[in-house]
């Protein structure tokens, strides 16, 4: 079985990634190597992919798969955006930025709450590949004006799926391993893999 470093530090990150790609591929946190943490300088969710990819094989020599992501408000012209992880500042909690979300949104004269997850997936074979894979992947809904759920992790107790009729933290973890942006994502690198 091959081994792939996974660029991330996020531990709810870390733990879908495992549940979806365990088995398949041998997984290895970039936390367990050792892989500093490079600053995300780029403008876009796949910008940040692929400089977090590109940080973790350099310094372990494994090809490494990343992942950015974060939420898309329409209503705040796109916020939190790239910055979904710090939004309410550097090392703000989940609990922080999801309250600074919910606040901004009041003082927004239009009611329209539409947003989607986004998720840019890059990976690369090695530090200097020239052919990166990139997949990006969306999931619709909408924002809810308080937090209901216990499960996932960020902005998952606010983000409602009409279809389901709760949001992502009151769906199992299965099911929302199916179904949410990383999810669709990694379903369709997975895809890849098999070619």
């Amino acid at each position: 079985m091959k081994k792939l470093i996974i660029a991330t530090s996020n531990p709810g990150k870390v733990r879908e990634l495992n549940a979806m790609l365990g088995g398949i591929i041998e997984v290895i946190s970039q936390q367990t190597m050792g892989v500093d943490e490079v600053p995300e300088t780029g403008l876009t969710f796949v910008e940040n992919a692929l400089i977090k990819a590109r940080n973790a094989a350099r310094q372990t020599g494994l090809p490494a798969l990343a992942d950015d992501s974060g939420l898309v408000v329409d209503a705040l012209n796109g916020a939190p955006g790239i910055y979904s992880a710090r939004y309410a500042g550097d090392g703000a909690s989940d609990e922080q930025n999801l309250q600074k979300l919910l606040t901004d949104l009041k003082r927004q004269e239009d009611s329209n709450r539409q947003a989607r997850f986004w998720c840019a997936l890059a990976f690369v074979q090695h530090s200097e590949d020239p052919t990166p894979v990139i997949i990006q992947k969306g999931w619709e809904g909408e924002i809810v004006y308080e937090a209901r759920g216990q499960g996932g992790f960020g902005y998952d107790p606010i983000f409602y799926l009409p279809s389901y009729g709760c949001t992502s933290a009151e769906l199992v973890a299965e099911e929302k391993n199916k179904i949410s942006h990383r999810g669709q994502a990694l379903q369709a690198f997975i895809e890849q893999l098999k070619d």
